[in-house]
């Protein structure tokens, strides 16, 4: 090691010195007493703290499981149901619907969102869904009624629809059921 290097190592000892030094000045004014028993409370402290997050961690982790588990349920019970549902504004505009739905009304699901249902009624069935969709905003109760699915000279299917608004944001909850097959 040349004089340069020892003079260097040195200053960084002398340096280090000063500074702890100053730590000791700074914990004695801030009333930090530099105390074996207080360094072990501290470090049970700590270790009783990162205990508790562990165990925190753990049931964050359960949790999520769960959620998982009830999303995976919903996907089955919404999403692949056999009948159609959707939900719709006080316009009939189209805000969620399940698979069936869209298969229903021969389009793709997401295409059809902010859709109007009223679009994929049949002319004949048009005032019969208009009364329909009044009762189910004036009253608190479920309505339903029978219509003709399809839109200009394209007649899809004959459905069977419950409606009943929801207490929150008032969107109403439609079930749609082709009953074609049954009328044949």
């Amino acid at each position: 090691m040349n004089n340069q290097e020892k003079d260097s190592n040195i200053e960084a000892q002398l340096l280090r010195i000063k500074a702890e030094a100053e730590l000791k000045m700074q914990q004695k004014e801030a009333g930090i007493v530099d105390n074996e028993l207080d360094v072990k409370k501290l470090l049970h402290e700590l270790q009783v703290h990162q205990i508790e997050l562990e165990m925190q961690n753990e049931e964050l982790r359960e949790a999520n499981e769960s959620t998982e588990l009830a999303l995976k349920r919903f996907t089955m019970l919404y999403d692949l149901a056999p009948m159609g549902y959707f939900t719709l504004d006080q316009n009939a505009n189209i805000c969620e619907l399940n698979f069936t739905g869209a298969e229903m009304l021969g389009e793709r699901r997401f295409s059809l969102i902010n859709n109007n249902f009223k679009l994929f009624i049949a002319d004949e069935s048009k005032l019969t869904f208009s009364d329909f969709f009044s009762k189910v905003f004036s009253s608190n109760y479920k309505e339903s009624c029978v219509v003709q699915l399809g839109y200009g000279n394209n007649l899809m299917s004959r459905v069977y629809m419950e409606g009943v608004v929801t207490g929150d944001d008032s969107n109403c909850l439609l079930s749609v059921v082709d009953i074609s097959n049954l009328q044949r």
